[in-house]
Parts: structure tokens; sequence; C-alpha cells
């Protein structure tokens, strides 16, 4: 992946989040735009480490607990997702609520544009359920800032 491909995928991915954690339609569409596969894919690599980080923060954090709060929460992300994927995916975080992994992975594993939606209705949902909005925003807000202080050459 070449250097302004990642920029890209890094930033429509963060789109993306921001756009479900405001249940802006139209943001989450726009961010994904006219994607190709290898751009479907890029964003989908960006959002799966996101997720991984994140599911590792909420293991840690025992949000567990607060599953209410999690499902409640998906549901009102998920309306914001294409329709044909809402329910699949408000049903897959519910599996996931219960403890069941393999429901996920059967969602995201039907076809890419889809695990691209399940990936970040889930981070946006579990984010949200940590940070709360604001705060989830502000975690987007400082990932985007870290990683382009890092694409800027050191100073001599």
């Amino acid at each position: 992946m070449s250097d302004a491909a990642e920029f890209a995928s890094r930033d429509r991915a963060l789109g993306v989040l921001r756009a479900y954690a405001d249940r802006d339609a139209d943001g989450v569409e726009g961010a994904l735009a006219g994607l190709g596969e290898s751009g479907w894919v890029e964003v989908y690599a960006v959002l799966s480490g996101l997720l991984h980080t994140t599911v590792g923060i909420v293991e840690l954090t025992g949000i567990r607990e607060q599953l209410g709060r999690v499902v409640r929460c998906a549901d009102e992300v998920a309306a914001v997702a294409p329709p044909h994927y809402e329910f699949a995916i408000a049903e897959a975080t519910r599996a996931w609520a219960r403890g069941d992994q393999g429901a996920m992975r059967a969602v995201s594993g039907r076809d890419l544009p889809g695990a691209v939606h399940m990936t970040a209705v889930f981070v946006t949902v579990l984010g949200v359920a940590l940070w709360g909005r604001s705060g989830f925003l502000g975690v987007l807000r400082t990932f985007h800032d870290t990683l382009s202080s890092l694409d800027q050459p050191p100073a001599p």
C-alpha cells in the first residue's frame, strides 16, 4: 500500500467512525463513496486494527457488565448503516454481548462492504460505551493527530 493510499484509507476509516458516532447516514455513505476493491480492503484493515485495540480495552475495563448500554447503542448506531446491513449488524452485536463471537464473523464474512460497516459500527458502539460520544470523538481526533505526527519526518 502506498503512503497516499494508507493515509486515504486511514482518513476514510476515521471518517466513517465519526459519521456513525454522529448518526449521520450521509456521512457514512460519503466516507466510503467510490471505494474500489482494494480501497474496501484497506479501510477494513484499518478498522480491524482499531477493533482489536478497542476490544482489548473493553476486556480490561469490564464494560461487558454494561451490556444493556452496548445493545441500545448498537441499535442506534446500526440504524445509520445501509438498510440491508442494519438488522444483521444489530443482531451480531447482541450475539457478541452474549459471548457469541462466531455470529459477528459470520455476518462480516459475507461481503467486504458488510464487513466494513459491521466493524465500523462495532468500534463505534464499544467506543461510545467506553468513553461516551464526545469522548469517543476525542479519541478519534487524538488517534488521527498521533498518526499524522508520525507521518512527518523527524526534525534534524
